[in-house]
């Protein structure tokens, strides 16, 4: 079935044009002793000692840091997925596979899909029972920093990416999980989605506007309050804004599918495929191109820019008017990188170089995952690294 005949996180917002927005159903401190099930202690949007997040105590890490696990949900909602709601599964099947085969995997199901989640996945993947309604655990999961030694989760209050989709059990996934793992859960007024950011781990940031100074996240919000709490809860000294683009997509425009970063001042950014119309998401890049030419990082230091460019759509094996054919929503695990597999085997296996020259000493997996594309996202939009050494 084409992306545009199902509400996928793309094609959800046109068929909501005339209609108005869907409110999300339900609103969106370290503690050793903390277990499972049991509230850690929560840190409030205040800039309080100890809990201010500044630049000089706080750390936004990077993902190729080393992760303690790696969360994943299990899409769980027909109204979303409808007769493709198995295929998209099988997706999810296959990279937390890949992924739980280098480090431990966390895959949060609703209890009752629990045990159809575990006989798909393995033995290797840990399936926790916490409500779900859909995969996009990048944006539901909270965003984890280190403070003092200790691991935080910030809680950006998910509203269904502006109230356009209606997302009561993933509005309250942060504080089920910050609650299970025993984690502080810290707050801020924000409104935004893990897939918003993107950091180098040493103080940078890059977001795009188009998805967080928005009336429908965060209304009558400048950019620059906006940055002065992301540098707070963050603790990141440096945010690189790009334009993005409003209401093309359901996330309007998150940075993890247009650039990312490899290593401090290293930035891998999608390109469209030579011949193709521009379009809308095209532009973004080419915007992002200029701010990048003449951008710094935390430290003072120019950029470098990578292309990262897209598959010849007419040799892709998946399709749809939502399908998203950028390489740049990889994933970078504790040994391998994960990246998506389109078909077009010249670009497939260019792309497989270009990750593989940034990170030599992992190897570089190729995931087929043509449902979840035509959703809208890839497969740093269905994983959430949690900072950490692996449990032996």
């Amino acid at each position: 079935m084409p992306a545009s005949s199902r509400p996928s996180r793309r094609t959800f917002l046109t068929s909501m044009v005339g209609v108005g927005a869907v409110a999300v159903g339900l609103a969106g401190c370290s503690d050793s002793s903390g277990t499972d099930g049991e509230a850690g202690p929560e840190t409030s949007g205040t800039s309080a000692p100890g809990t201010s997040g500044s630049p000089s105590t706080r750390r936004f890490g990077a993902e190729w840091d080393s992760h303690a696990r790696t969360f994943m949900s299990w899409p769980a909602s027909t109204g979303i997925w409808g007769p493709d709601l198995a295929a998209v599964r099988r997706d999810i099947t296959g990279i937390a596979r890949a992924i739980a085969a280098t480090e431990p995997v966390v895959l949060l199901a609703r209890p009752e899909q629990a045990d159809d989640a575990q006989n798909a996945c393995g033995s290797d993947v840990e399936v926790v029972p916490i409500p779900v309604d859909d995969l996009w655990a990048r944006d539901t999961v909270p965003v984890f920093v280190e403070e003092a030694g200790a691991v935080h989760g910030v809680d950006f209050n998910f509203n269904g990416w502006g109230d356009k989709q209606a997302h009561g059990h993933d509005a309250l996934v942060a504080r089920e999980v910050l609650a299970k793992y025993g984690i502080p859960r810290d707050q801020t007024w924000i409104t935004a989605e893990g897939g918003s950011f993107e950091t180098d781990g040493a103080g940078t940031l890059m977001v795009t506007e188009s998805s967080v100074v928005n009336d429908n996240r965060n209304p009558g919000k400048s950019r620059q309050q906006i940055e002065d709490e992301l540098k707070r809860v963050l603790g990141v000294t440096k945010v690189i804004w790009f334009e993005g683009v409003r209401g093309k997509d359901i996330t309007d425009a998150h940075v993890d599918s247009l650039a990312r970063f490899v290593a401090p001042g290293v930035v891998l950014l999608d390109k469209a495929f030579p011949g193709e119309p521009a379009d809308s998401w095209s532009r973004s890049a080419d915007q992002a191109r200029a701010v990048l030419k003449d951008a710094t990082d935390a430290r003072g230091k120019t950029l470098q820019v990578i292309d990262l460019p897209q598959p010849d759509p007419q040799e892709m094996t998946g399709h749809g008017d939502d399908f998203v054919s950028s390489y740049v929503n990889f994933f970078i695990g504790n040994k391998a990188v994960f990246l998506p597999r389109f078909g077009d085997k010249a670009a497939d296996d260019r792309a497989r170089g270009i990750l593989r020259d940034h990170f030599p000493d992992r190897d570089v997996v190729s995931l087929r995952i043509d449902t979840i594309a035509s959703g809208g996202g890839g497969i740093h939009c269905a994983t959430h690294d949690q900072p950490g050494t692996p449990a032996p």
